[in-house]
């Protein structure tokens, strides 16, 4: 185990994690700045334009965000008008959300964001993507785990 002179010096894994998240976002917001989006509203455009129509109420888990800020990102979306809200076939209370004409416009414009990981990672082997990123999912899950025998 590494001594606290160590740890503060180097930082640990997680805080690594953390810092190399709100890296990428800086770039990712920079980049979506011209197109008056956020992170959370590219990721949103994401998931209608990749998947299509989706209910309202299944992008909080999907976009491990809290249900209260997927009604502001959706409701701004919706002002914007690139996303519409319409009820559901099945249940008139629940709303599905789909690109507008001009959501589908604006997400072909956007700018290619691969550039972030190209950024990133290149110059490491794939090996050493994967083993990183198993490595941080095994963690993610593990933690979850903890969490979730905590709350039941």
């Amino acid at each position: 185990m590494a001594n606290k002179e160590t740890v503060l010096e180097h930082g640990t894994v997680g805080a690594w994690a953390k810092r190399c998240f709100f890296a990428g976002r800086a770039l990712m917001e920079e980049a979506l700045r011209p197109h008056d989006l956020g992170a959370t509203q590219w990721y949103t455009l994401h998931q209608l334009a990749r998947a299509g129509p989706t209910m309202q109420r299944e992008l909080a888990p999907l976009l491990q965000i809290e249900r209260a800020t997927v009604s502001i990102i959706v409701s701004t979306l919706v002002r914007k008008g690139l996303v519409e809200q319409v009820p559901s076939d099945l249940d008139q209370r629940q709303k599905l959300l789909r690109l507008t004409p001009a959501g589908t416009r604006l997400w072909s414009e956007l700018p290619d964001l691969t550039f972030i990981h190209d950024e990133a990672f290149s110059g490491f082997s794939e090996a050493d993507i994967e083993t990183t990123a198993r490595v941080l999912r095994a963690a993610t899950e593990r933690l979850n785990l903890q969490l979730k025998g905590k709350t039941a």
